[in-house]
């Protein structure tokens, strides 16, 4: 039966592939003897000119006009951008297959897994600069769309329903990347030298409910991506007009949440300062650990409960209670600096770190979703043995799977009619 069934889809493919090829070719694309190059030009038309298209039926041949400018000293076929080839031998059926297949696993794979499921044949270089080239695309309409909605150019329609609350969660992963790209930069190794480049990263998702133990419920569906390798404050601008666009001006309750980096809450305060900002509480449970570790030789055998008596106090957003019993040990020297640095991480964030508050509320105080976000959207496929990006190639594939994985929002958002332009 199997064999059966690939002969029939072969055939099928075959028969699918020349009802195109005769559906294409009954409008060769002749636009008159002249039309404008996109120049300020006029190009005239020489001659007819064939070309191979691979799309998802199999290679199909387009012979389409082809016309030359003079003064620019180029030629194009007006056919091809009608028909969304121009530039590429993908068709844009088959340039949606090789985005998803790249996106979801290294590129040999993704080759591999077209001509097996879609018995389409590319080589793994050819997935990789179609992925490249679409992911840059992408890339390319979320920051200029993003500059539109931030300059009150392009202004999105209020969501319908207005949910209650819009949570933005940011935080920020290493993709590693070729010795070039890293020239010159200072990291983490023993050697001094980076290996990696950080991604930021904002997940937006919306609460309407608690569950029945009264613990915050994420809205189904409702979580959008954005990352970028673009310093902070061009960035900022991404998450400003991200906010906008899930209409942050709209709902009753704005939360951002972080783990506690100045660069997050400097761009929270610049973009949404009327927004309730939280420090992610498990990163602050860690600052905590942390600085008992660094009390261990006083504390002693008292050392689990004074930190169960801290973390209630952490819970309880009582971070003047830490530091009182931090500072009643008589420390002195590099002890004394070491445990100054970690007290305040507490208190430069304690106006963040209301949890009781918080909760009572009914906000999470959890980073939980950006944490997954930048282990599946970028960990999973860029962060596996063996991988070395570009920043171009990998800020093209995280716009994809960025994309992928908001892709229920953005089906719902972005429908015909659901945002306009001002006047």
């Amino acid at each position: 039966m199997e064999t059966a069934e690939k002969v029939i889809r072969a055939g099928m493919l075959k028969l699918g592939a020349s009802m195109l090829g005769e559906l294409l070719a009954a409008d060769p694309g002749q636009r008159g003897p002249r039309v404008p190059c996109g120049n300020g030009h006029e190009a005239e038309f020489a001659s007819y000119r064939d070309k191979v298209i691979d799309t998802a039926l199999g290679p199909v041949t387009l012979r389409r006009a082809w016309y030359h400018c003079a003064a620019c000293r180029h030629g194009f076929a007006p056919r091809d951008a009608e028909l969304g080839v121009a530039g590429t031998s993908l068709s844009p059926g088959l340039t949606a297959m090789n985005d998803k297949a790249a996106a979801a696993g290294p590129f040999a794979g993704a080759a591999g897994l077209l001509e097996d499921l879609a018995g389409v044949r590319l080589t793994a270089k050819r997935v990789e600069r179609a992925a490249e080239a679409s992911g840059a695309a992408v890339a390319a309409a979320v920051r200029e769309r993003s500059a539109l909605i931030a300059g009150r150019k392009l202004v999105p329609m209020r969501p319908s329903p207005c949910p209650d609350k819009l949570y933005a969660v940011i935080d920020g992963t290493g993709v590693p990347m070729t010795a070039r790209e890293t020239a010159g930069r200072d990291g983490k190794g023993e050697d001094g030298r980076a290996r990696t480049r950080e991604v930021k990263m904002a997940v937006f998702f919306t609460q309407d409910k608690l569950d029945a133990a009264g613990y915050p419920v994420r809205d189904r569906a409702s979580s959008s991506y954005i990352a970028t390798f673009e310093p902070a404050a061009a960035f900022q601008h991404l998450v400003k007009a991200e906010g906008i666009r899930r209409g942050a001006g709209h709902v009753r309750q704005l939360t951002v949440i972080g783990d506690g980096a100045a660069w997050i809450w400097n761009l929270a305060a610049a973009t949404f300062p009327e927004a309730t900002h939280i420090v992610d509480l498990y990163h602050a449970r860690e600052h905590l650990h942390s600085l008992i570790r660094s009390l261990e030789f006083m504390l002693l055998d008292r050392k689990d409960e004074w930190l169960a008596a801290r973390l209630a106090d952490l819970d309880y957003g009582y971070i003047d209670g830490i530091a009182a019993a931090v500072r009643a040990f008589p420390l002195e020297g590099v002890k004394k600096d070491e445990v100054e640095k970690e007290l305040g991480y507490f208190l430069n964030n304690a106006p963040r770190m209301r949890y009781r508050w918080f909760r009572s509320r009914g906000l999470f105080t959890g980073s939980g979703v950006v944490e997954a976000g930048c282990k599946s959207v970028i960990g999973q496929r860029l962060k596996q043995a063996g991988m070395h990006w570009t920043q171009d190639g990998a800020d093209a594939i995280i716009a994809l799977r960025c994309r992928e994985a908001s892709s229920t929002w953005e089906a719902i958002c972005n429908t015909p009619h659901t945002q306009t332009r001002t006047a």
